[in-house]
């Protein structure tokens, strides 16, 4: 037979103190890791894929020099956008369906400026 674990008792004040918010740590502030002068020299290139995909179609969009989460959240942003399911796979966004005019008005809007269309 193993031995239980004994549950240690708090007194009222010590209990109180563990929701009290006052005593939360600081948390550090959170700072943008993409300046905007890095995302003017970007060339992002947004496209429509049949290949390998059972003949349906995604957006890809290719070109983006960020961090692998930044990437992950701006898929996550773009999937809710359009409504459709996608991925993120090796730096490149997946989108389900042929979404390319509205990849290409919220990449500007974050201020991406060389965002263009490519491909057939």
């Amino acid at each position: 037979m193993s031995k239980k674990n004994k549950q240690q008792a708090l007194t009222w004040d010590a209990f109180q103190s563990l929701g009290n918010p006052e005593n939360a740590p600081d948390l550090p502030k959170e700072e943008s890791s993409i300046d905007s002068s890095t995302k003017n020299k970007q060339r992002i290139r947004v496209l429509l894929d049949k290949k390998r995909r059972g003949g349906k179609s995604v957006t890809l969009i290719k070109g983006l020099d960020e961090s692998e989460g930044y990437i992950s959240e701006l898929g996550k942003r773009l999937k809710k956008i359009c409504g459709v399911g996608g991925s993120v796979k090796n730096g490149e966004v997946i989108v389900q369906g042929d979404h390319r005019d509205k990849v290409i008005q919220y990449l500007i809007e974050q201020g991406y400026t060389d965002c263009k269309k490519s491909g057939g």
